[in-house]
């Protein structure tokens, strides 16, 4: 076999195979790659469980998030109908209380219409009254004199009198 004969090439870099073969067991090389390959193993498997942690910390987040949006989407939404609703009784009452003021004015100037109405009525019989006694005073002097004319006006006296109290 030409492989075992110490002068062929084949056999010097078997020999030299199987030595750099020993000196990397007796150096421990295999150990240390194992261990080197655990190592870089473990801070994988730690990266890995960190990005496992950090995911599920942003997903916490992200879910508060959505839901402290959705709070104040919801809170925004009922302070919107609670102004809706302030604004709608705030008109009912403006509405109202515009009615009513325009019911007492309308009240107050028909009463003013009402007490002008009875002042011109009242004016107007004063002056009836007034131009009634003035043409009868005129009609009685005329035709009145002497005693029946003393007579008449101490009886319209003492008629006033009595009507007066």
């Amino acid at each position: 076999m030409a492989l075992l004969d110490p002068q062929a090439a084949e056999f010097w870099v078997l020999v030299s195979f199987l030595i750099f073969m020993a000196l990397i067991a007796y150096l421990g090389v295999p150990g240390m790659i194992g261990r080197a390959l655990d190592d870089r193993g473990a801070s994988i498997k730690k990266e890995l469980d960190e990005a496992r942690r950090l995911r599920e910390e942003a997903q916490k987040l992200l879910a508060d998030y959505q839901r402290r949006a959705h709070e104040a989407e919801d809170e925004a939404k009922d302070i919107i109908e609670q102004a809706k609703r302030e604004a709608e009784s705030l008109a009912t009452e403006t509405r109202k209380s515009l009615a009513e003021s325009l019911d007492r004015r309308t009240k107050a100037a028909e009463e003013k219409i009402a007490r002008a109405e009875q002042q011109a009525a009242s004016e107007v019989r004063a002056a009836a009254v007034d131009a009634a006694l003035a043409a009868a005073e005129k009609i009685l002097a005329a035709k009145t004199t002497g005693d029946a004319a003393s007579q008449l006006i101490d009886e319209s006296i003492r008629n006033l009198k009595g009507r007066l109290h």
